[in-house]
């Protein structure tokens, strides 16, 4: 399924420029992906556009004039309290048995970066929970969030994205 999404990722500028799913499919099988990779990509592929299809994004800068996007409901009820950036998230029993610690520690690292409001950590989780693998390894939790940010049409910076892209042993060391 991964390499179903890395295709994607690579072959549609954002999100709103992929094909509906029928023709996607159609696509992805022209190019020689297998029918249960297609379809267990495009159903989380569908997921993911359920996710972020009701959310208001606003770029702004925080304290440090640092860029940040702030992720919320476009319709949000009225007893909604909007999150504060002080919360503190605590992962379920069955979320750390399939997310495992090195991918928490990885979606805290983007937390502190700036790179994940807690709306699209909340996202970035929900997908990680759909997505195959006990626990989701690194590399295709790196996808999810690439994914997410591609759904969401926001653009990490250039030394997250090299972070997120990192082939662990091809970088050659400065």
């Amino acid at each position: 399924m991964f390499e179903v999404l890395v295709f994607v990722y690579e072959n549609y500028w954002r999100g709103d420029a992929c094909p509906e799913p029928r023709q996607l499919g159609r696509k992805l099988s022209a190019h020689g992906f297998d029918p249960e990779e297609i379809r267990d990509a495009l159903q989380w592929l569908d997921g993911l556009t359920l996710a972020t299809q009701g959310l208001q994004i606003e770029r702004g800068t925080d304290e440090d004039d640092e860029a940040v996007a702030t992720i919320a409901p476009r319709a949000a009820p009225e007893a909604a309290l909007p999150q504060s950036p002080h919360a503190m998230r605590v992962y379920s029993q069955a979320e750390q048995e399939h997310l495992g610690a090195e991918c928490l520690g990885f979606i805290r690292f983007l937390e502190l970066s700036n790179v994940l409001p807690c709306g699209l950590r909340e996202i970035v989780v929900d997908r990680a929970m759909a997505a195959p693998g006990a626990p989701v390894a690194l590399d295709d939790l790196k996808i999810i969030v690439l994914m997410v940010h591609w759904s969401t049409g926001i653009e990490p910076d250039a030394l997250v994205l090299d972070e997120l892209c990192d082939t662990r042993g091809v970088q050659t060391s400065h």
